[in-house]
């Protein structure tokens, strides 16, 4: 699990005291874990929003929440604070959050779902939606959109235009990409 740092627990302490919020602890947050987009951040929570799931982690006057399904990635983490003269820096190093691009040995469903979650839906994101596998059959990949893209007029430009190009450019047992989401329950479409 993460190791934070006896330096990092006393910076992060004084952040949360300066708040003048009883109660007051941090969460890890973790976007696009196990592809190359992923990140992490730390942000504020008091205990009674942390959601089911979390894990707690007792430090030196406060809580850190990771949530189960993003253990995993944070094996071998630190959380480390380093003084540079008259500065700090504040550094989650995470080598496992990233993940690993499959092998050729992997499943053609697993590779492509990799080449979503890393080229395609950091892209999506300023839209904010995102793309998933939903499954392949004789050489089709069906596609679901969600967040901004489901339901978004563009979705079917998006897929023509841009993504079976890359798609079937990156993996030739692939010959179309087909939009298997059903657009019309989309309840916050980009367009």
């Amino acid at each position: 699990m993460i190791e934070v740092t006896s330096s990092a627990q006393d910076f992060l302490s004084n952040i949360l005291q300066e708040q003048e919020i009883d109660d007051l602890h941090l969460k890890v947050v973790v976007l696009h874990a196990g592809t190359p987009a992923a990140d992490c951040q730390l942000d504020f929570c008091e205990t009674e929003e942390v959601q089911q799931g979390y894990e707690r982690i007792a430090l030196e006057g406060f809580n850190l929440y990771v949530h189960e399904d993003d253990q995993a990635y944070f094996e071998g983490a630190m959380i480390d604070y380093q003084i540079d003269g008259a500065s700090g820096q504040l550094n989650i190093k995470a080598p496992l959050l990233k993940g690993h691009e499959p092998d050729a040995t992997a499943s053609l469903f697993d590779r492509v779902q990799y080449f979503l979650d890393a080229e395609i839906n950091p892209k999506l994101a300023s839209h904010g939606g995102h793309a998933n596998l939903a499954d392949i059959k004789e050489g089709a990949a069906y596609i679901l959109f969600g967040g901004g893209c489901h339901g978004c007029g563009m979705a079917k430009q998006t897929l023509s235009m841009g993504m079976q190009d890359q798609i079937i450019a990156r993996f030739p047992e692939i010959t179309q990409v087909l939009d298997a989401t059903d657009h019309a329950t989309g309840e916050n479409p980009y367009y």
